[in-house]
């Protein structure tokens, strides 16, 4: 296996001088920190085991329990976590997330889907020697259901190792994950763990290419719509390791530090475990999907001593311009393919009402607007729980029946972010759309984000319907709204959009691979020539086309396209960009992205937050839901609930629309 670490072994050894070294920084009052921190980082597990024997020897004291005297906080759980050996590591981490009230079912799945076979027996016979107790025995009486038969599975560290492939067997395996889940009602959990859990991972990696091809959805989400809970988080981690373990601890360690807070043990754990096995490739997995290096994230979410140590371990910082490392280039590579051959089955939260009666409806809605008070809940729940049509059918109808405008009713009746959301819901989706985008556009400032989110995700008809819409509403067409509002670059970007002229249909092999040439050529062209060259191609080609010259674009050019976005452009064209790369790549992802957006750090970007829960909730919001929880560990549910708290009505609104929790 090669190297791929920071940390190895130091040259010309010496335990008895490191022992003594050690002994001497943490002699007298205080302690010297930082001869403690160079020295511990500097030297391989196995020699720091040869240090805690030489200190014995030469001081007669445990050099572990000298250095928790010493040292405080994270700093000495850091340092006394690099002192044990690994399997005794991966002991105690298991123990403490067993021991006590609740269960850190997190860090359970990390540890048991990254080891291998070896590491796992190593840690089983550690945690036996350290606790005296069976650690299978230990499991099972902590977790329950599948999430407990497929732990206890991963603990036997039974995984073939061999690397050969049955070619048969591959197609059999895809044919019956196939028939336990997509195929038919309810799942057969137990195949997914026989398979998962014991099949080699260069097997695994053809099963679920041939899965794809069979179910044309990924593996993963099929395990998102057919799992549920720990068990579902818990293949999900399975799925990731076959793929790549340095992508899985990528994302982990960007879980940890991102958001409020930092999850030091996760951080302590990933950073100690992978330091002398793949840092340099969890580095660069790191890199190709945040566009930000993995020391520089440590930088900013750490500080003193501890960051110091850490940094050490990260080993460097990666400077953005470089190329992919070759695991790196064909983890890209392989992205892009997986996302070409995935077809997405999208899934809205909300749909038709069952017994719909658009008179009752309209009836039931003048009663709650009649006389003193509204009755805000009485609102909320028909117009909430009804699809699109049948809102337009209501509309309607109070119009013949009563004489009324519903839409001006509304509006006298209800106020601030629950009129916006109602009045959101009852337009079409095209008069909504050139309602936001004029929106976009009013008063002083242009919300550009809102611009480039409503032209990159509407298909050709959406885009042709709003264009129609905005006329009819504001007298003028959206275009020249857009020319008058925007310029440069930035400007011609949204007006190409605009015309709702993208192509469509499948990729056309020969042209993407002609159209992924003329992407890396224009990489060396000046500025101006690159952004019109990156403008003809990825505002009219069609997405499925689009996500094969982006595979293609990393044989080219050894580097991934949202990553020369980042590096070579600036601004609104930068994002305008980036956002048709990341819908391409994945149109759900990027709509929880800018939910996320909308809702973290100090107050509520409402509008964004309706815009989305709105336009999405008949189309793919159930998908979105599934991202939002998978990228930020926390459902959509639950964050609408801390971030619209003390607005009852918006709150309950956003809710239903948000269809459940996750």
């Amino acid at each position: 296996m090669v190297f791929r670490g920071t940390i190895s072994d130091a040259p010309d050894f010496d335990a008895s001088a490191d022992a003594e070294a050690l002994y001497n920084a943490m002699k007298g009052i205080g302690s010297d920190k930082d001869a403690i921190l160079d020295l511990v980082t500097s030297r391989s597990n196995a020699q720091r085991q040869e240090v805690i024997s030489a200190y014995k020897s030469s001081f007669g004291k445990d050099l572990i329990d000298d250095l928790k005297y010493e040292l405080t906080g994270k700093f000495e759980r850091l340092i006394v976590s690099l002192m044990r050996t690994p399997a005794y590591h991966d002991a105690k981490e298991i123990h403490d997330a067993i021991k006590g009230a609740g269960t850190n079912e997190r860090c359970l799945i990390e540890v048991l889907v990254s080891r291998t076979n070896k590491q796992i027996h190593d840690m089983v016979a550690a945690y036996k020697d350290a606790y005296g107790r069976d650690l299978e025995e230990d499991v099972i009486a902590d977790t329950s259901g599948h999430f407990k038969k497929m732990l206890v599975v991963l603990l036997q560290g039974t995984r073939d190792e061999s690397g050969v492939v049955n070619a048969d067997l591959v197609e059999q395996d895809a044919q019956d994950l196939y028939e336990a889940g997509e195929a038919q009602w309810g799942t057969d959990e137990a195949k997914f763990i026989m398979i998962l859990g014991n099949r080699s991972v260069t097997h695994l990696r053809m099963v679920f290419d041939a899965y794809e091809k069979i179910a044309e959805v990924s593996i993963e989400d099929s395990i998102k719509s057919e799992l549920s809970g720990d068990f579902e988080r818990l293949m999900l981690a399975v799925v990731q390791c076959i793929r790549s373990v340095p992508m899985f601890f990528a994302k982990r360690l960007y879980k940890s530090m991102k958001g409020l807070g930092t999850a030091d043990n996760t951080l302590i754990r990933i950073m100690i475990c992978r330091s002398e096995i793949d840092m340099l490739d969890i580095r660069e997995c790191f890199r190709l999907r945040y566009e930000k290096s993995l020391y520089n994230m440590i930088k900013d979410d750490t500080s003193g001593d501890y960051k110091r140590t850490l940094l050490n371990l990260c080993g460097g910082d990666d400077d953005l311009a470089g190329e992919f490392f070759p695991e790196a280039a064909q983890l890209a590579y392989k992205m892009w393919e997986i996302s070409s051959m995935t077809k997405v089955q999208l899934r809205p939260t909300v749909r038709p009402a069952s017994g719909f009666d658009p008179a009752a409806d309209a009836q039931a809605l003048r009663k709650a607007m009649k006389g003193f008070g509204t009755d805000e809940d009485a609102i909320i729940d028909i117009v909430a729980q009804r699809s699109n049509a049948q809102r337009q059918e209501i509309r309607q109808t109070f119009k013949s029946l009563l004489g009324r405008d519903l839409m001006k009713d509304l509006k006298s009746e209800l106020s601030k972010n629950l009129e916006r959301l109602i009045i959101g819901l009852m337009l079409t989706p095209a008069e909504f759309d050139a309602k936001m985008m004029r929106k976009a556009m009013e008063g002083a400032g242009t919300d550009e984000h809102a611009l480039i989110e409503i032209l990159v995700t509407r298909n050709n008809e959406q885009i042709q319907a709003m264009n129609a819409a905005y006329k009819d509403a504001y007298k003028k067409s959206l275009e020249d709204a857009i020319q008058s509002d925007t310029s440069g670059h930035f400007c011609r970007i949204l007006v190409s959009l605009t015309q709702g002229a993208r192509e469509e249909g499948p990729a056309d092999m020969e042209r993407a691979l002609a159209d992924a040439q003329e992407l890396a050529d224009a990489c060396n062209a000046d500025s101006d020539d690159m952004e019109m060259k990156f403008m003809s191609i990825l505002c009219t080609r069609s997405f499925p086309h689009l996500r094969k010259v982006f595979q293609e674009f990393v044989k080219c050019s050894n580097k991934d396209i949202e990553q020369i976005i980042k590096k070579e452009m600036s601004g609104d064209v930068k994002n305008a960009f980036y956002a048709i790369v990341r819908s391409v790549k994945n149109q759900p992802s990027y709509f929880a992205d800018r939910l996320y957006k909308a809702m973290k750090g100090l107050g509520t970007d409402d509008r964004a937050l309706i815009r989305i829960m709105v336009s999405r909730s008949e189309v793919d919001l159930f998908n979105i839901r599934k991202e939002f929880k998978e990228t930020h560990d926390a459902s959509l549910h639950e964050f609408i609930q801390g971030d619209t708290s003390g607005d009852y009505p918006a709150e309950k609104t956003l809710l239903i629309l948000c269809g459940g929790e996750d």
